[in-house]
């Protein structure tokens, strides 16, 4: 058997302290609010992915299980903010009738600065098989431009 050791315990929590105020983000967006499981570090949710081409920004986001009617995004300057609820189960189950609850469940919000900048005309925003996929056209002026080369 294990012997608990609360310095261990006390350490590991310092570490966890020091990240928190060493991330960039979690100045502008508190973990706590992101968390899901209880007595596990503070994660992001939903996990996202962020890329672009050459007309448009992409933000897929990972969220299965969420309810659709619940997902809400909006674009502020160069922020978008991906809120929902991830609801425990479908139907009247009462929590006394679990024997293991172990998927996280509860509100998010998560938000993203855009690398560049993008319009709020024609933002689309479709949710299918658990990915949510947000489509952002960039402004002309973040699109890049060809320069044509003069040869003397």
């Amino acid at each position: 058997m294990a012997e608990w050791n609360p310095w261990q315990t006390l350490e590991t929590l310092r570490r966890e302290i020091e990240r928190v105020f060493d991330e960039p983000e979690a100045r502008r967006e508190p973990s706590f609010r992101t968390a899901f499981l209880p007595g596990r570090a503070a994660r992001h949710y939903p996990l996202m992915n962020l890329y672009e081409d050459k007309d448009a920004v992409y933000v897929e986001a990972l969220a299965p299980g969420v309810d659709p009617s619940t997902l809400e995004v909006s674009l502020v300057g160069s922020t978008l903010s991906v809120a929902g609820e991830k609801r425990r189960v479908p139907g009247d189950v009462k929590p006394e009738a679990f024997h293991r609850s172990e998927r996280a469940t509860g509100k998010f919000v998560r938000h993203v600065e855009l690398p560049v900048e993008v319009t709020d005309e024609n933002v689309k925003a479709d949710y299918h098989a658990g990915i949510l996929v947000v489509t952002l056209p960039k402004t002309e002026k973040a699109k890049p431009k060809q320069i044509a080369i003069q040869v003397n």
